[in-house]
């Protein structure tokens, strides 16, 4: 039995299809959801003088995504069966490493993640949050495609 989902958002569409079927299995199980959006850290802080402007600027618009990504999760959790959100964001962690820390220190049951579907040499190269995930996690993970 489920108690607490993990859903790696992202507001991106691979993100809004795994949040649908986070809801649903959340709805279903009676368990907790947690949607969590990492912020990676500043690109640019290894880059010259860091401008505060900058930052801050960044900062902000990150903020705003994941509001907007949590908004779009909640819409779904209040539908029919209200479900348990507890929207969360980490900032300035690597996706991955925020997603797996906080499943691990959480009691998280299971984690949901999207997948963007890359395939070949992209993948290769580019690698991928969902990849990463379920390389490393020591709990059972759901790849939304």
């Amino acid at each position: 039995m489920l108690k607490h989902i993990l859903l790696a958002t992202d507001g991106s569409a691979a993100s809004d299809h795994a949040a649908a079927l986070a809801v649903d299995l959340a709805r279903n199980m009676g368990a907790k959801l947690t949607a969590l959006y990492a912020v990676d850290p500043y690109p640019y802080l290894g880059v010259g003088e860091v401008s505060a402007e900058g930052l801050q600027y960044y900062m902000s618009a990150a903020q705003e995504d994941a509001a907007a990504a949590h908004a779009k999760v909640a819409a779904l959790c209040s539908q029919d069966k209200p479900v348990t959100l507890i929207p969360v964001t980490v900032e300035d962690r690597a996706v991955a490493s925020a997603i797996l820390e906080y499943a691990h220190g959480q009691n998280v049951d299971l984690i949901v993640v999207g997948s963007h579907g890359r395939s070949g040499i992209a993948r290769l190269l580019l690698g991928s949050t969902a990849t990463k995930v379920l390389a490393e996690s020591k709990l059972p993970v759901l790849v939304a495609r």
